[in-house]
């Protein structure tokens, strides 16, 4: 991210550091198929939850080998992958050149060789293009307030007709269970965790032309998202 703030630059630094290192080994394993804890398993369940949300909504529209998509903040794969297998045309993008290259390697492994999905090293902010549709779960949780906004603000650059996201709910239980340490749970969890109102999330994509069309909550004991898909 450009320098707008030492916070803001602090946040980036330590999430690619994070996700570049323990982070890493952590998620991939929540994110595979291997054996995990139950908090790692309820993760696990739950962002699946979402990412099969969204491939429903996708498939349930009739035209996803049509289209272009950017999967903003792509982890291993676990949406770009399915998407390309679909037909789609993917360009995913993360922070962590790790998590880029766990990604790869799964999609190789599901696909064969293939450039499709193309995957970089990026963070958003450096992200460009036009898509028909961006993508961006699991991401804002890493951004205050006033930079999810103006990460809304650029992600809308980049999509013509539809903008998918997926945020962590700030509402008074949630607050208290982050509060006490019970939302994100587990000692090698390393950055700050941003909860955002889902009305000034709607409020900054209805300024920049959008209108909420399909929305879903994903809730297990562990993992609460919400997920807006906009479009105009």
């Amino acid at each position: 991210m450009n320098t707008v703030s030492d916070k803001t630059v602090d946040d980036k630094a330590v999430v690619q550091e994070y996700f570049n290192a323990t982070g890493f080994d952590r998620w991939r394993r929540i994110y595979g198929d291997g054996e995990v804890n139950k908090v790692q398993l309820d993760i696990r369940k739950g962002h699946q939850q979402t990412v099969d949300t969204v491939l429903a909504w996708l498939q349930a529209d009739g035209n996803l080998a049509n289209l272009t998509v950017c999967d903003a903040g792509c982890g291993v794969g676990s949406l770009s992958i399915p998407l390309a297998a679909a037909g789609a045309k993917v360009y995913a993008s993360d922070i962590s050149e790790k998590m880029v290259g766990e990604a790869q390697t799964r999609a190789t492994t599901e696909l064969g060789q293939s450039d499709n999905p193309t995957f970089a090293v990026q963070d958003l902010e450096a992200l460009s293009g036009n898509y028909h549709t961006v993508i961006c779960l699991d991401v804002l949780i890493h951004y205050p307030q006033d930079k999810a906004i103006a990460m809304i603000d650029h992600l809308s650059n980049l999509a013509d007709s539809r903008l998918i996201l997926s945020f962590a709910p700030k509402t008074f239980a949630y607050s208290l269970l982050k509060k006490i340490g019970d939302f994100f749970p587990g000692p090698s969890k390393a950055t700050r965790a941003y909860l955002h109102k889902e009305s000034n999330i709607v409020k900054g994509l209805e300024a920049r032309g959008w209108k909420v069309q399909r929305n879903a909550m994903t809730k297990t004991s562990f993992y609460f998202s919400r997920l807006l898909e906009a479009t105009r």
